[in-house]
Order: C-alpha cells, then structure tokens, then sequence
C-alpha cells in the first residue's frame, strides 16, 4: 500500500475515535454508492453529518482540509442523496470536513469544519 494510502487510513481511524470523544455517534465508516464513498456518517444531537476526512502530513502553508475541491464534494453529495433516499428518517444534515494534520514528534491535531458547502 502507498504511503499515502496508509496515511488516509490512519487518519480516518483516528477521527472515528476523536468524534465518538466529542459526542458523536458513528453510523458508517466508507460508505459507498458506485465510486463515491463517504468516509464517515456519524449521528450528533440528532443532525446526521456526513464527514469527510482529510489527512496530510505537516508542511508549513498546507491544510488537508484544502485538499477537498467542489468535485470531491458533489461526489460526496451525490452519495449522501443515495443514502438519505435510503435512509429517509434523516431530516437535518449537515457536511463536515474533518483535517488531521500529522507531525514527526507530537500528536496529531484535528480541525474540524463544520456545515460546509461548495
């Protein structure tokens, strides 16, 4: 597996666990519809969030979060239609963008995003 592979998969068990710490409810991990996927579909208060999770080693003026475009969103849109078609108890939704930025010596930090939309 690439490198960068193992550092997405790293990131997105990490944020599974960093949302259940911060109260969150996790429905799915890499839900897919055709090629799209979902990273992770989580329930808080009663909002459903569709996260997506972006992860990306430390390199001053970079943030993974500016790694998911207006593409990479419709995709991650068109997804969330599907499983809302399926799942149509779902009332409120929001899209989150959760960004793990790793560091050689120190831990991980998180930035969540909260209700963004392209």
């Amino acid at each position: 597996m690439a490198s960068h592979n193992e550092l997405g998969k790293a990131g997105e068990e990490l944020a599974v666990g960093w949302l259940r710490k911060n109260g969150y409810d996790i429905l799915h991990c890499n839900w897919r519809y055709g090629h799209d996927e979902i990273d992770v579909i989580a329930d808080r208060n009663g909002w459903l969030h569709i996260i997506e999770v972006k992860s990306r080693k430390y390199f001053p003026g970079a943030y993974p979060e500016e790694s998911v475009t207006k593409k990479k969103f419709n995709f991650l849109k068109r997804a969330a239609e599907e499983f809302l078609y399926r799942h149509p108890q779902y009332t409120k939704i929001q899209f989150d963008i959760l960004a793990i930025t790793f560091f050689d010596n120190q831990e991980p930090e998180y930035f969540l995003a909260e209700d963004v939309f392209f």
